[in-house]
């Protein structure tokens, strides 16, 4: 259903907005649309996402000359006022992104998927785009069709609750413990094929992947860039991240009995406090990201 769709479409936009310390509101159903609020201090914008006859749109209501809209409107539609150096696709690479950053609960996984001409045509036919404007049910269905492409090779790097909690002990930075990871992921790459580039999606300082690159990976040329899902590589590669990272959710709820939300919300408040109440809180170490700051709120 369209409704689901668009449903899908704001909780990803919220989720991305968290991710760079925004304040974001439970998405509220209208009768067209979904809506919700997104402030930083006292300022606040309305993010809404429509859905008709004509498809999906996402529109984000504000004054267009604060700085706050103009940031939000560079995260999600990447209209920087001084935008990157454009990046010219090559002809074969490897794309790299990731899934769960920004969320309480479930895994961090970092995917990786190498691209040349003839598979980059199978990925467009088979509908690969970035993974935050597809639903739940689309993404499950691109990714094994991703998965049954002859020629394709890709490697994934899930790093559940459990070990993601025993590294942060250890390196205390998420944006390390994600440059370690999509070394990691390129590095197993480059041992399945030959290429001189790779592109990652940008989530921070460059140096956070560079510094982690292995002997393998140190001999390409790495491209890091805002709104990397724009290649196709990439696009493929955030489709498998968001993929196994939506299979681990539904393994524990059935596991669980219980709905487990994504992103930082009350709603994860609260469904972190049901598991707190049942399982006590040491629990919490093998399904939940326990540095966030839920953690302290349901504990304390």
């Amino acid at each position: 259903m369209i409704e689901t769709s668009a449903q899908k479409v704001i909780e990803r936009h919220l989720e991305s907005l968290n991710k760079e310390g925004l304040n974001v509101s439970i998405p509220e159903k209208k009768k067209f649309n979904f809506e919700s609020s997104i402030g930083s201090g006292k300022e606040s914008l309305k993010l809404q996402v429509f859905f008709g006859k004509k498809g999906i749109k996402t529109v984000l209501q504000g004054n267009k000359e604060s700085n706050l809209y103009k940031r939000i409107n560079s995260i999600l539609f990447g209209e920087n006022l001084f935008p990157y150096p454009e990046i010219i696709e090559p002809e074969s690479y490897i794309g790299i992104d990731e899934s769960g950053k920004g969320d309480y609960f479930g895994p961090l996984v970092i995917a990786g998927v190498f691209v040349n001409n003839e598979i980059k045509k199978k990925l467009i036919k088979i509908g690969v785009k970035d993974s935050k404007e597809l639903s739940d049910y689309q993404i499950k269905k691109i990714a094994i069709q991703i998965k049954n492409i002859s020629s394709i090779k890709y490697n994934v790097v899930t790093i559940n609750p459990e070990k993601y909690n025993q590294l942060y002990e250890k390196i205390r930075n998420v944006n390390k413990l994600l440059g370690w990871g999509h070394a990691r992921v390129l590095e197993n790459l480059l041992h399945k094929v030959e290429t001189e580039d790779a592109i990652s999606d940008k989530f921070g300082n460059e140096n956070l992947i560079k510094s982690n690159l292995m002997s393998k990976g140190r001999k390409i040329n790495l491209h890091q860039t805002t709104k990397g899902e724009r290649f196709t590589a990439v696009a493929a590669a955030s489709i498998l991240a968001r993929e196994k990272f939506i299979t681990w959710f539904e393994e524990q709820q059935k596991k669980l009995y219980t709905t487990l939300p994504k992103g930082a919300s009350l709603l994860v408040e609260e469904a972190a406090k049901k598991l707190r109440d049942s399982y006590g809180e040491e629990f919490l170490s093998k399904v939940a990201k326990i540095h966030f700051k839920t953690t302290k709120k349901i504990i304390s």
